[in-house]
């Protein structure tokens, strides 16, 4: 293959820039973005997306899920192919690249080949996912499980955090038939996907921090959550009630949170993969106060290991402490419904293609796990081959801040071209 086919240009990159800045004015919110998934700006982020690639001489269609799939004319009818996908929503007030990166790659790798007027070694389709955040409902990955028939009941019973109508409701009203979903009927088969690539910034620090534009996924977290767990003890006037005779959630909570911490940082030392986060803890606004004792306190748990084991004993590990903490401090926790995704390894075959592309572009390839979820863990754990680039970012992810360079951008999404191209 000529060489030169497998570059892109300035032209590309100021493309590129020219998509993520109207994405970033026209779904802005107060700070960051906002596309609430199965809401009309995601409707409209997805029409945008089709009416740019019809513009370029791409095919576009929509699946059963409302998710927008675009190929090249010559491709639109294969029945086996390599699917390159991402999500398009964000969470609140969240960066602009979190999603959007991995679908405008995929566009890139169909528009250049279509400018140099070659074919890819093997189909390819990309697919703009709805739905991946769980900021909106509380389960995440959506699109993708609706589409491999793992979407159960109870997440399609999840409430918005808004408006509080169901997940079930709000696709619904976008268009989408849910008789098949409830029935968890397959809209696409794993035979038909030959590969599932994403590229997706890293929301970590370490491709900053090792000075490097992007880097090879080989595996990627599991995770199990509670959106709202519930500690419930007895109010109390704070200077009236001694210690022995309190029932204090909030205290029972601070035990709770410090205990885990302990196990985390011991199941570290032994060389395990873990990470823990609450990152919603509150009394009732209403009712606290002061100088009050709360009777309750709300919070989130989100447990991630690329161990299913450790996943497995953290999860009867909080069980007990939470009965220990009970007994102890006179409380109740009410856990909510747990929302998981088993842990995901990328395929070896691909993370080897990938770093071999990486390298014929010119770069030493770098192997990384992912710390966050995404959409391919879905895929990889239906059975599907999986494989991952992340791009460089700084300041974190699902923020305002979010700092990924359109060079960066260039060389996850030459990793692909060149891939596809070769493999």
């Amino acid at each position: 293959m000529n060489r030169s086919n497998t570059r892109f240009t300035e032209a590309d990159a100021t493309l590129a820039k020219n998509l993520f800045e109207h994405f970033k004015f026209h779904t802005r919110d107060t700070e960051g973005v906002s596309r609430p998934a199965y809401s009309e700006i995601e409707t409209e982020s997805l029409k945008y997306l089709a009416d740019f690639a019809r513009g370029n001489g791409l095919h576009v269609e929509y699946d059963a899920l409302e998710n927008a799939i675009f190929s090249l004319p010559q491709d639109a009818k294969a029945t086996q192919y390599v699917l390159i996908g991402s999500h398009i929503d964000s969470v609140p007030q969240g960066g602009n690249f979190d999603g959007l990166a991995g679908i405008l790659a995929g566009l890139l790798c169909l528009l250049k080949a279509k400018q140099v007027g070659l074919r890819f070694k093997r189909p390819v389709k990309v697919i703009a996912l709805r739905g991946e955040e769980s900021a909106w409902f509380g389960p995440c990955y959506i699109s993708s499980k609706a589409l491999l028939g793992h979407l159960h009941l109870d997440e399609l019973a999840a409430r918005h955090k808004a408006d509080g109508r169901t997940l079930a409701e709000h696709m619904h009203d976008i268009g989408i038939d849910m008789e098949p979903i409830e029935r968890g009927d397959q809209f696409l088969s794993p035979s038909s996907v030959l590969e599932y690539l994403e590229l997706h910034i890293e929301q970590g620090p370490l491709l900053v921090e090792k000075k490097l534009p992007a880097g090879i996924v080989t595996g990627i977290r599991g995770n199990f959550r509670h959106r709202n767990i519930r500690c419930i003890g007895e109010p109390g006037h704070s200077g009236a009630v001694p210690r022995a005779y309190r029932h204090d959630p909030v205290f029972a909570l601070a035990d709770l949170l410090t205990r885990l911490d302990e196990s985390w940082l011991t199941l570290l030392q032994k060389g395990n993969d873990l990470v823990l986060t609450s990152g919603i803890v509150g009394t009732d606004p209403n009712r606290h106060a002061m100088t009050r004792i709360p009777d309750e306190v709300g919070f989130s748990l989100d447990v991630r290991s690329q161990s299913k084991a450790v996943l497995n004993g953290m999860r009867e590990m909080l069980a007990q402490e939470m009965a220990t903490i009970e007994a102890d401090r006179g409380v109740r926790f009410i856990l909510d419904d747990e929302h998981r995704v088993e842990p995901a390894l990328c395929d070896s075959r691909i993370v080897h293609g990938l770093s071999r592309a990486m390298n014929e572009i010119g770069y030493e390839p770098f192997h990384m796990a992912s710390g966050a979820g995404h959409d391919a863990a879905v895929f990889a754990n239906s059975g599907i081959s999986t494989g991952m680039v992340f791009v460089r970012n700084r300041n974190g992810s699902h923020n305002p801040l979010e700092a990924m360079d359109i060079s960066d951008f260039m060389v996850g999404t030459e990793i692909f071209y060149s891939y596809l191209m070769e493999t």
